[in-house]
């Protein structure tokens, strides 16, 4: 698997490629390789945090059950400085909260797909499966001007 790290207000990410399709970001340092994916994926996350981008605009891979994938696909609606909670998008689903918790918590894609927009029952500050927990979920949201309770 190709991978490329990007050094953001975050932390090191890094993002992978797997058949032309981006698979996953890790908060870790890696030795980056050059695709023209990886290049495009590592300019839209530095235009992200730059205030410059709100949507990514990648082919994404997201490798796991059927719901899991139903979940990214209902957090990838999520606008940019918007939240949601599980149980908004367990509404959608047709499913309890809990398991929407969880396929959050395993997004493999985390930024790309926002699961840091999903909050918890009235707006509560959940978990962040990402570097730094909740402080991350906090400086990414802060970054958007979600949550102006945040702010």
């Amino acid at each position: 698997m190709l991978s490329a790290c990007f050094h953001s207000p975050v932390g090191a990410l890094t993002v992978f490629e797997e058949d032309g399709a981006i698979t996953s970001l890790r908060w870790a340092e890696k030795e980056s390789a050059h695709t023209a994916l990886l290049d495009q994926t590592v300019t839209q996350l530095a235009a992200y945090f730059a205030s410059e981008l709100q949507v990514f605009d990648l082919p994404l891979n997201v490798k796991g059950s059927e719901f899991q994938r139903a979940v990214c696909d209902e957090m990838l609606k999520i606008p940019y400085g918007e939240t949601c909670t599980y149980g908004d998008i367990a509404k959608t689903l047709g499913v309890s909260a809990q398991p929407v918790g969880g396929a959050c918590g395993a997004n493999p894609i985390p930024i790309i797909i926002p699961c840091h927009r999903v909050m918890g029952a009235g707006g509560k500050l959940t978990g962040f499966s990402g570097a730094g927990g909740v402080e991350t979920k906090v400086a990414l949201l802060r970054h958007e001007g979600a949550g102006g309770f945040l702010i």
